[in-house]
């Protein structure tokens, strides 16, 4: 696969101040902008982790413990999946 590199730059002093090791800090930094774009429906679950570096299981995992929701539906397609479940359990009885 063909890849860029953006490259952003921080105070030296940051991650120490954070209480993480650079390579931990980029790591979150990466993790959190991937995060977004799923937040956003910019991007899917499995396209994020790849952005993130980590599996898709993980990326999910990861979601969880910052509180984003891996449920990643717009409102509208949800009201349309709870109206068809409706229909579907009127069906059966």
């Amino acid at each position: 696969m063909n890849m860029r590199i953006l490259e952003i730059p921080y105070p030296a002093d940051l991650p120490q101040a954070l209480g993480e090791s650079p390579e931990e800090f980029e790591r979150q930094i990466k993790f959190l902008v991937a995060a977004r774009m799923y937040e956003m429906g910019r991007v899917s679950s499995g396209r994020a982790a790849e952005l993130a570096g980590v599996s898709r299981a993980a990326f999910l995992e990861d979601l969880g413990r910052c509180r984003i929701s891996v449920f990643n539906y717009p409102l509208s397609e949800l009201d349309r999946e709870i109206g068809q479940a409706r229909r579907r359990a009127a069906e059966s009885d």
